[in-house]
């Protein structure tokens, strides 16, 4: 199983991609590949620009990533109470080559903060755009408080309770991915 992890952060120290790269190493036997959206950057969307640019080769890439993948981990950082402007741009680019971008694919959904909220605000609203985005999505986890709950020198959870509820996340990402393999296989 190939699974493709990243944090919806622009942020060269992002805690949200150490929760994505970690609750990735937690599947046995993948092959794991990360990106950075840095490396996505594009003009800020809109009609004109889509008219006048096409699609950039940035958003093709950005989809491609996500079409050679078997399961999508997704870390979202909050600005605001929403997706951060880097990722809602990348969404929105990627959206127009096809509204269903993440193919269907069995996909967790992270967030985390510093503070308290743990970022649910975004990870609500990302919820409720599952389906827009074609995500499958098989879990929706916040960790609050995030330097409380893990650490970032040794890179494990201090709290067990999040290290289970990442773990049993991660096992419903890999029964739905083997599912899908087995449709793809019979086809």
């Amino acid at each position: 199983m190939k699974i493709l992890a990243f944090a919806a952060s622009n942020s060269k120290n992002s805690i949200n991609r150490l929760l994505a790269l970690y609750t990735a190493r937690q599947v046995d036997n993948a092959i794991i590949e990360t990106l950075d959206i840095n490396d996505y950057e594009m003009p800020i969307f809109s009609e004109e620009r889509e008219k006048q640019l096409g699609t950039p080769e940035a958003a093709q890439a950005f989809f491609n990533k996500l079409a050679e993948a078997d399961a999508i981990i997704v870390s979202f950082a909050e600005h605001n109470g929403t997706y951060t402007a880097a990722f809602k741009n990348l969404y929105d680019w990627t959206s127009r080559i096809n509204k269903a971008f993440f193919g269907n694919k069995p996909t967790l959904f992270l967030a985390t903060s510093p503070g308290p909220n743990g970022a649910k605000s975004v990870l609500t609203t990302a919820e409720k755009s599952a389906s827009y985005m074609g995500a499958n999505l098989q879990g929706a986890i916040s960790i609050p408080n995030f330097f409380d709950n893990f650490d970032t020198k040794n890179n494990q959870f201090i709290n067990s309770i999040f290290e289970t509820k990442i773990k049993q996340a991660v096992s419903q990402l890999l029964k739905a991915g083997e599912t899908r393999q087995l449709a793809v296989d019979v086809q």
